[in-house]
């Protein structure tokens, strides 16, 4: 099939890359002030954040209507077809780690009213972790580079380490004093959200090296991972 030449076609690709662009620094910035927020008992900044859901949620459907059309009108292949197909998943991931953002804002707008927070290292290490593999997800889908994004991948273990530990420590620290029971409840499930971003950030990481090499590695290890597909 020949190439597209069609400039509105070609606007269109372009429009879905920048719609991806703008929605995943609006979701990485939601996650640094929801943990901020936590970590400052700043209820505002909390309702500010939530209010920011609204706008990814659009971004999802306008950018799903927008890969419609240029499947519908172009049926794209090849390269162009992954890069329409990583978008529609990947606006999911997104917009899934917009929504625990805003669960860590309603967890810091429930704390406000304990005495202040004192988190330690962890969990502002997990967030800016989380924070840092959406944004290295992004910068590998903008420069087409599957090395980096099987590099985002082996950080989730990070995630998951930290998680542990934190769950440890509040275990602990409820054990020892029943009247954090309620306040350590609302930590552990911070850091379970915090996890789960980086489960959504590998997502799209495993979708960049599909979209680059046509190579689907989603539950296989990098030894199993399957030979590129053509095209």
């Amino acid at each position: 099939m020949p190439r597209h030449t069609d400039r509105e076609y070609a606007a269109h690709l372009q429009q879905i890359r920048e719609m991806l662009l703008e929605m995943a620094g609006r979701v990485e910035k939601m996650i640094a002030d929801s943990v901020r927020a936590l970590v400052e008992q700043d209820v505002d900044l909390a309702k500010r954040t939530i209010a920011c859901d609204k706008l990814v949620n659009q971004s999802e459907l306008d950018t799903d209507e927008l890969c419609t059309v240029v499947l519908a009108k172009w049926q794209p292949m090849g390269r162009d077809l992954r890069l329409v197909t990583f978008a529609l998943k990947t606006v999911t991931d997104l917009e899934r780690m917009g929504d625990l953002a805003v669960n860590i804002c309603e967890r810091a707008i429930d704390l406000s009213s304990y005495p202040q927070l004192a988190p330690g290292e962890d969990i502002p290490k997990m967030s800016a972790i989380a924070q840092a593999m959406v944004r290295d997800a992004i910068d590998a889908f903008i420069h087409r580079d599957s090395d980096s994004a099987r590099r985002i991948i082996g950080q989730d273990d990070e995630l998951d380490i930290l998680y542990t530990k934190v769950f440890r420590d509040v275990l602990d620290a409820m054990a020892g004093d029943k009247t954090r029971v309620a306040r350590g409840i609302h930590v552990q499930s911070v850091a379970k959200w915090l996890e789960r971003l980086g489960d959504h950030a590998t997502n799209i990481a495993e979708q960049v090296i599909y979209m680059v090499e046509g190579t689907d590695i989603r539950h296989t290890s990098q030894a199993e991972e399957p030979k590129a597909a053509v095209g």
